[in-house]
């Protein structure tokens, strides 16, 4: 088989993917950029708002919501990807933001190297898993990994974290452009992360809204801006979300807001 028909393959797996709703996908076109973090702490705001929330580690092989919260190897993602267990016989509760986790482990083999075939597998369980949530929020890693297409693919809605670093803004305009081509039924939206203000938010939005515009002829629309805040960087090194230990920060407060924003878009459809 060929490279382009196993690339076909692999989108026409996603295409045919009935889209989850109820499953958030945060994705970004580079490391760096507190896109785990961001997963973490949504995930927690909408436990806040009396959501049922599952959040899945879609970059396994890193383990960084597993180290961000300080939490134990007793259940990984690696022992699904290896058929020893059911994708719920892995999920645990995280107590302290009131909601579950399928994470992974960093001495696995991480999903960046499962077969498409197995990713389908895997998929097509976590939609089934995802029904007895409110919101299930996937940790998509960085870039073009076949694991992102799959998993970006199935969900119903992308949330694009970017900062104003040109380098994030390019990333996050080429993953845009590949997205919207492929997955027209996923729900586009832009979250600018480590603003220095408001202001500077806005206005890094409105560059990439402006080229997707021009050249995609998309508008995808903006979901928030969080501000820089040192107490982000204090609350990792405890292992705790920053709703936890510093709920009136502004990251926090921003979070939130994001939250809220999207429950209320909801209502509205």
């Amino acid at each position: 088989m060929t490279e382009n028909n196993k690339k076909s393959d692999i989108f026409a797996i996603e295409a045919s993917k009935q889209k989850g709703k109820n499953i958030i996908a945060v994705v970004s076109g580079r490391r760096g950029i507190g896109k785990t973090w961001f997963a973490v702490s949504l995930s927690h705001a909408l436990s806040q708002l009396k959501q049922k929330v599952l959040l899945f580690d879609g970059d396994c092989g890193l383990n960084n919501i597993k180290i961000q919260l300080g939490l134990a190897d007793a259940n990984d993602l690696n022992a699904v990807i290896n058929g020893q267990n059911s994708l719920n016989q892995v999920v645990f509760n995280y107590d302290k933001g009131h909601f579950d986790i399928a994470a992974g482990n960093p001495a696995g083999i991480g999903l960046s190297t499962v077969s498409v075939g197995r990713l389908q597998i895997l998929g097509d369980d976590l939609s089934i898993l995802s029904q007895n949530y409110d919101k299930t929020i996937l940790d998509i890693g960085a870039g073009l990994s076949n694991a992102a297409k799959v998993l970006t693919g199935m969900s119903g809605t992308a949330v694009m974290l970017c900062t104003d670093e040109p380098r994030s803004v390019i990333d996050s305009y080429s993953l845009i452009k590949l997205f919207a081509g492929r997955y027209p039924r996923t729900a586009l939206k832009i979250v600018i992360n480590q603003s220095n203000t408001i202001n500077d938010g806005l206005r890094t939005y409105a560059m990439l809204e402006r080229a997707c515009r021009e050249f995609l002829k998309i508008s995808p629309p903006l979901l928030g801006i969080i501000r820089q805040d040192t107490r982000v960087r204090d609350s990792i090194r405890s292992q705790n979300t920053i709703i936890s230990r510093y709920p009136q920060s502004e990251a926090a407060l921003d979070i939130m807001a994001i939250a809220e924003r999207i429950l209320k878009n909801e209502s509205c459809n």
